[in-house]
């Protein structure tokens, strides 16, 4: 299916502010990148990667208001954080208002924010170009992108251990479904690990 990546670029550069707008922007850039490389469909990245944050500009008490109104709340700690429920209300926002079925974009922009066990290509490019594209500059994110150039699945544990590692750091809470996410990567490696060696 075709998109107008044209009208979602307006729709993000007219609903975000200009450093989450050039942020936005990056996404899309490094998500066709790798869409490119890994033989994934460029457009739905490109699609995801303009609307993932596209809720995210809404004040927190309204995003829980918004979530819980479209019963998007999944866990208490959404509730708690909820600086982490932004990306399924941008999905639910996506589908309602602007017709999007495909469910691996509305996964992609979901999950961008704690993932999901059994997480698609898409899904783990969206997620992982989040936290890394270019205008990203923290210790590590050169290395975060040469794994993801090498192994999309590899490159995107690599980006949640990075995520754990800093909220352990920071004392901040981790959320169960990162955890989740987190031990189903790592599981599925140490699978994918153990077939290669035979």
């Amino acid at each position: 299916m075709t998109y107008s990546l044209e009208k979602f670029r307006r729709l993000a550069y007219d609903t975000l502010k200009y450093e989450r707008f050039q942020h936005t922007i990056g996404v899309e850039v490094f998500a066709h990148e790798l869409a490119k490389r890994f033989g994934l469909d460029t457009e739905a990245a490109s699609l995801a990667a303009l609307t993932h944050d596209l809720a995210k500009e809404y004040p927190l008490d309204e995003q829980i208001e918004k979530a819980k109104k479209w019963d998007l709340i999944y866990y208490p700690e959404d509730i708690e954080n909820p600086g982490v429920i932004h990306g399924r209300l941008a999905a639910y926002i996506l589908e309602k208002e602007h017709n999007i079925e495909d469910k691996d974009i509305l996964n992609a922009v979901a999950n961008h924010t704690l993932g999901r066990p059994g997480m698609s290509d898409l899904e783990m490019l969206i997620y992982s170009a989040d936290l890394t594209e270019p205008g990203r500059d923290f210790p590590g994110v050169d290395n975060l992108r040469q794994k993801l150039y090498h192994d999309l699945r590899d490159g995107t544990l690599a980006c949640i251990e990075h995520i754990l590692n800093h909220l352990r750091e920071s004392n901040k809470p981790i959320h169960p479904l990162t955890l989740l996410t987190y031990e189903d990567l790592k599981k599925a490696n140490n699978a994918n690990n153990i077939k290669e060696s035979y």
